[in-house]
């Protein structure tokens, strides 16, 4: 650490024998707001610890207003002290020509706040009403499910990832909690239309750009599937509102409110 001013952990951490101002990042609370969901033992550890980092750090980054709050209201961090900085669109993907909608498409793994369950439990139902021929559900990334009509893109790279976002009917996301919805809106910037649970995270970023459904209710959630599969027109009325909305998000304005937290710390 010669000849450094602060530390930034991009992690609630704090390095207790440093004399320097230390920031920390804070992406999200689910832990506390849905402690069922993580195992006990990481639930008890960073309860503890990374409370006790966020009141000892001149300033907490948050990616989110919805996190700000959070950090707020359950650990007690004041305002001042917190620095909203929202993050860009995500990894580059490579945009392709006009591909007729071939699938849905999960982005993801199955931690339990991502509620895969009830994602296939939507799909399967979607498949029961379909008169037709139902789109598959592809799943991409650390999710694996056994099911008709699912299957499984383990971990694609940004090539395979372009293919499938080209491909699909809609991104679907029905996570319980975000603490900013990063998946959503790298779907949007590519103008995927985007299905999501209406949890604060995701509305903050997405806003009306996206089709919301019940997360808690495989029903509602399927029948918006169906809509979104039979109706091309509003999924280019989606897929070009996501695209503006995406356009508020840079890597550059997320930098400006970094250097405007360590701004605030180092001269605390």
């Amino acid at each position: 650490m010669a000849g450094a001013e602060l530390i930034h952990h991009p992690l609630p951490a704090h390095a207790m024998a440093a004399r320097l101002p230390q920031v920390i990042t804070v992406t999200d609370l689910a832990f506390e707001l849905l402690p069922g969901h993580f195992d006990p033992r990481f639930r008890a550890y960073a309860r503890l610890a990374h409370r006790l980092a966020a009141r000892r750090a001149a300033q907490v980054i948050c990616i989110s207003e919805t996190t700000a709050a959070d950090v707020r209201r359950l650990w007690g961090v004041a305002p001042g002290r917190t620095t909203v900085a929202l993050l860009g669109p995500g990894q580059e993907l490579t945009p392709l020509g006009p591909v007729r909608p071939r699938h849905f498409l999960y982005v993801g793994d199955a931690e339990p706040r991502k509620n895969l369950p009830a994602l296939l439990a939507a799909y399967a139902r979607y498949r029961e009403r379909s008169g037709g021929e139902p789109l598959p559900l592809v799943l991409a990334g650390g999710a694996t499910a056994g099911a008709p009509g699912v299957s499984v893109v383990a971990r694609p790279d940004a090539v395979r990832l372009a293919e499938l976002c080209a491909g699909a009917a809609a991104l679907v996301h029905p996570a319980l909690h975000e603490g900013f919805g990063l998946t959503p809106l790298e779907a949007m910037r590519f103008g995927v239309p985007v299905l999501a649970a209406p949890v604060s995270g995701v509305v903050e970023v997405a806003d009306a750009a996206v089709r919301y459904a019940d997360p808690h209710d495989p029903e509602t959630f399927a029948a918006a599937m169906a809509e979104l599969a039979g109706d091309a027109a509003l999924r280019e009325r989606l897929a070009a509102a996501g695209r503006r909305r995406a356009e508020a998000f840079t890597w550059a304005r997320c930098a400006r409110a970094h250097q405007d937290a360590y701004s605030v710390a180092l001269s605390r």
